[in-house]
């Protein structure tokens, strides 16, 4: 099968890769249709699904997957919030969502000024590129989590999710 990530993000490559491990996987830049920084659950899911259908139209037959990270608020905090979407050959949409960890207000208040988190984590940790090797996620849990393993879970909920639509659809 050939799959087309919404991205050439290193990070969100690898994480597709390490799933569909015996799959080919090519990235190629398409617009989410979104704001550059998501700033809620809804508009960062629909970045992901922008980008799985655009994707998924370039090729017949392909799988495209959009993966879109962004933040939410929640009682007065900003949470990075990351979305995921497959859509396959026949149109057919699976979504998922994944981690989510308050930012430091320190974060929260340049975001709030209109940045973009990949610049603001960039020299919150001193870096360079942090949003294509380690992410947020990896700089605030020391690594434990890293950008391409959030969004490794993120794609095994939707290759689940496609597995289990194809098996169920044989049964009818």
């Amino acid at each position: 099968m050939k799959i087309i990530v919404g991205s050439t993000n290193p990070a969100k490559l690898e994480a597709v890769q390490q799933i569909f491990d015996h799959d080919q996987v090519d990235g190629i830049e398409v617009s989410s249709k979104v704001s550059s920084q998501p700033f809620c659950d809804e508009e960062t899911l629909e970045g992901a699904i922008n980008r799985a259908r655009e994707c998924a139209k370039t090729e017949k037959g392909v799988v495209g997957i959009g993966l879109e990270g962004g933040v939410m608020e929640l009682e007065n905090d900003l949470y990075l919030c990351n979305w995921g979407a497959l859509v396959d050959s026949e149109e057919n949409t699976f979504v998922a969502g994944g981690a989510r960890i308050p930012l430091p207000d320190s974060i929260a208040n340049e975001l709030n000024k209109g940045k973009e988190l990949g610049e603001v984590i960039d020299d919150y940790a001193k870096g360079e590129n942090v949003r294509h090797n380690e992410g947020a996620i990896g700089v605030f849990t020391n690594e434990l989590v890293n950008r391409s393993g959030m969004f490794a879970h993120i794609v095994q909920l939707l290759k689940g999710q496609y597995e289990f639509y194809y098996s169920k659809k044989g049964d009818e």
